[in-house]
């Protein structure tokens, strides 16, 4: 148990939750009303059960933290590349072949396992467990840029902007052939599969309600080579910076592929098609890349506290930089 935070209240009329919201940083609006509800604050001694309760001039309030519950997943000493790192929160470089969450298949050796051992002692908790706060991810084979929360009120600023699509996020992808137009929004709904319940689609029929939207900017970087029997200027690969709008499971690889450029090296949105460059690769540089082509190499967001803007860039890591000096030979 925490040391109780005592408070009194200079103005009436307030709603409480908010109130308190107001004049205890480390916790969200969410977090405080669970804590009245489970009455774990007092007026004046006697205990306040509804957050909409009004406050009272000169009252004396009295809010009582719980010790925070030891997360499930164990703390495991795996190295992280850091980009940032406060008191609030730590933006990582995620490598490639690292889970973000523990599930089915790898029940060790995830982000959330490393940033439990990294940032022991720093978590102040979220909902009440001592845990670091995932407001998006990356999926397995993906590297680049993600940010975690380190407290209550953290977690739930980063969630908010997460939810109104105002974080900037940019990843560099190189695509089967090269996508026409160079440029363009791809607007769709993007829904589970119906016949693979472990693939996520494209809802084709445009009047429908099934799945959720999803929107991704692209532009062709570069493109690289000819692909046979296409159109002038078609490339058999291309380099291409897609950037977000809205963060759906697997909405890069699902988008490429349904204009059709899917990632190099995607298992599960590029396979059945034959391509000229296994052909072409005697260093077997493309024929050994075993993941999509998919690097998160930009996020900026507000900081949730401070208010400041951020912004940080990693750049691809030496598996893409290979596959790339290899397309660059056409």
């Amino acid at each position: 148990m925490t040391a109780p935070i005592t408070l009194t209240a200079t103005t009436k009329g307030l709603r409480l939750d908010r109130w308190l919201a107001d004049e205890i940083e480390d916790y969200s609006r969410s977090r405080l009303k669970s804590l009245i509800e489970d009455g774990r604050v007092t007026c004046n001694g006697e205990p306040v059960l509804n957050p909409a309760t009004k406050t009272i001039a000169r009252a004396v309030y009295v809010v009582t933290i719980p010790a925070l519950i030891a997360a499930e997943p164990r703390p495991e000493a795996i190295p992280l590349d850091v980009a940032y790192e406060d008191d609030h929160l730590i933006v990582v470089n995620k490598p490639a072949g690292m889970a973000v969450h523990p599930a089915a298949g790898h029940s060790t050796g995830t982000l959330v396992h490393a940033l439990l051992h990294h940032c022991a002692g720093s978590l102040s908790g979220i909902g009440g467990v001592e845990r670091p706060g995932i407001v998006h991810r990356l999926d397995k084979d993906t590297s680049g840029l993600l940010v975690a929360a380190k407290s209550d009120a953290a977690h739930h600023g980063l969630a908010d902007q997460f939810a109104e699509h105002t974080v900037t996020r940019a990843y560099v992808a190189f695509t089967r052939s090269s996508p026409e137009p160079r440029a363009g929004r791809i607007v769709t709904r993007i829904a589970r599969s119906d016949t693979d319940r472990k693939k996520m689609a494209v809802v084709n029929k445009s009047n429908s309600i099934a799945g959720k939207q999803a929107i991704t900017n692209y532009e062709t970087l570069k493109s690289y080579g000819r692909e046979g029997g296409a159109m002038l200027g078609r490339g058999l690969a291309a380099k291409v910076e897609c950037r977000l709008e809205t963060g759906r499971t697997h909405q890069i690889r699902v988008h490429m592929a349904h204009i059709g450029c899917p990632l190099l090296g995607d298992p599960v949105y590029g396979r059945g098609r034959s391509h000229k460059l296994k052909e072409l690769d005697d260093g077997r540089a493309f024929k050994d890349f075993r993941r999509q082509a998919l690097h998160a190499r930009l996020l900026g967001f507000i900081h949730p506290i401070t208010k400041e803007a951020l912004e940080f860039e990693a750049p691809p890591p030496k598996d893409m930089l290979r596959l790339e000096y290899f397309l660059e030979s056409f």
